[in-house]
């Protein structure tokens, strides 16, 4: 398995992880203005197909943020979220990222227990995060620690 840059031809393989993964999935138009605003967009291949990504953002001068990650189900538990998150990791590393932050639905207990497993801590809930009114769990990692 790779994990490269995202480009445009990936971009349907890319929709259909999202769409299988999240109950709100970001739609096409907007993951492709993600990626045309400058955000990190990284994904895993495996055999020529796309099983996984990342989309992260420099915000400050010191603070990155996870916007999205997703593995293909067939390809979940195989250190493909892993991997994919120590790639991002290491390019906020190479910016002298601080502190990396992320929200996850309060239902999603498996990315949670995943978060943590890469290091995040959970800090706070936020009420009514999401459009159907679910709680958010603010997650952060110090990569100075």
């Amino acid at each position: 398995m790779i994990i490269r840059e995202f480009r445009r031809p990936d971009i349907n393989r890319v929709l259909e992880i999202e769409v299988a993964s999240f109950k709100d999935p970001y739609p096409v138009n907007i993951l492709i203005d993600i990626y045309n605003l400058g955000a990190g967009f990284l994904v895993a291949e495996y055999d020529n197909i796309i099983v996984g990504y990342i989309i992260f953002w420099i915000r400050f001068e010191d603070e990155g943020h996870i916007i999205s990650i997703a593995v293909d189900d067939y390809y979940q538990r195989k250190a493909v979220g892993s991997q994919l998150v120590a790639a991002a990791l290491k390019i906020f590393k190479q910016y002298n990222i601080d502190i990396i932050r992320l929200e996850v639905r309060t239902s999603n207990k498996g990315a949670i227990k995943f978060y943590k497993s890469q290091g995040f801590t959970e800090r706070e809930v936020v009420k009514n995060y999401y459009e159907d009114l679910e709680d958010a769990v603010l997650m952060d990692m110090d990569l100075k620690e």
